[in-house]
């Protein structure tokens, strides 16, 4: 996906719960003709783990042929975490991967040194009228992989360890939780999954990682006498163990890990622990120096600012 500038908002919600470090919520940004909200980067908080950049796409639905269309497009430095709750994308790039993101399944495509891509709703779901809901991530490499060979990898949904019980359902997409591992390879340590709770349902988050956040999709959960609503990133305090309480059939994500190894610079859709490489990257897609789609010509041109 092609970020697009938005000015961050004004820190937001007041809170009493000690564990809550901050309230962010999102701004609105326009992507490929639909509203997407934005919860990182945010003023205040820009990672939270390896997590530079946080979307919620959706809930939207289209007309009759239409949909998303999300140009050619560069990369570098990040990894790209395409999740989805409804609907569908299809996916195409310069490595010559075409592959559909369905829900509960998991995209990850790793830019390294340079990829370009396209997101674009399928001719089929154009047809029958298209949906489109979910989240995508970007998690910045670390600094010894930032220059890596671009990869894509597709996990299927029955890839991914489920953990139901007690009203609770969680899909873990990458890293460590609850006593499973994702099968889903990334060279930091860090933990990303959906939790889906039955109303009355308590979810523990322990303080196995430093950094932890919750991104509360839809319904209402109660924290230590605070009620939080959809639409908000909850940054929590690292060291204290934190339960959560579903006041109403709830959906979130979990997010987080070790802070990253040194700040990082991010401008459109570049990130790097350098600002010298994001200017290089700058140059070489206004030359059309990077790789090409096949089968597209189209593409996103560099912004003037």
């Amino acid at each position: 996906m092609s970020a697009q500038h938005a000015d961050d908002p004004a820190p937001g919600d007041a809170y009493a719960c000690e564990a809550i470090e901050q309230v962010v919520v999102p701004r609105t940004s326009d992507i490929g003709g639909f509203e997407v909200r934005r919860a990182l980067p945010a003023a205040g908080k820009r990672t939270v783990g390896p997590f530079v950049f946080f979307d919620q796409m959706g809930p939207s639905e289209f007309l009759l042929g239409q949909g998303m269309d999300v140009r050619p497009h560069p990369h570098i430095g990040l990894s790209t975490v395409t999740y989805l709750f409804d609907g569908g994308i299809m996916h195409r790039d310069s490595l010559g991967v075409v592959q559909p993101v369905r829900p509960g399944e998991l995209n990850l495509m790793t830019a390294g040194r340079g990829i370009v891509h396209s997101e674009r709703t399928g001719v089929e779901d154009r047809a029958k009228g298209a949906r489109l809901f979910g989240i995508q991530a970007w998690a910045a490499l670390p600094a010894s992989h930032e220059e890596v060979e671009p990869a894509f990898v597709h996990h299927a949904a029955e890839d991914l360890p489920r953990i139901t019980g007690e009203g609770k359902r969680v899909r873990l997409i990458m890293g460590s939780l609850y006593g499973e591992t994702s099968p889903v390879r990334f060279p930091w340590a860090t933990f990303y999954a959906e939790a889906v709770l039955a109303p009355g349902a308590v979810l523990p988050l322990d303080d196995d990682y430093e950094e932890r956040a919750i991104y509360l999709v839809s319904g209402e959960i109660d924290i230590a006498g605070d009620v939080f609503g959809p639409g908000r990133l909850l940054v929590f305090r690292p060291g204290d163990r934190i339960s959560l309480l579903a006041l109403s059939h709830a959906r979130l994500m979990l997010l987080g890990g070790e802070p990253l190894d040194g700040p990082r610079h991010l401008w459109w859709n570049f990130v790097s622990s350098r600002q010298e490489r994001i200017e290089q990257a700058k140059a070489e897609w206004a030359a059309g120096r990077f790789d090409t789609v096949p089968g597209e010509h189209e593409f996103i041109p560099l912004p003037q600012r």
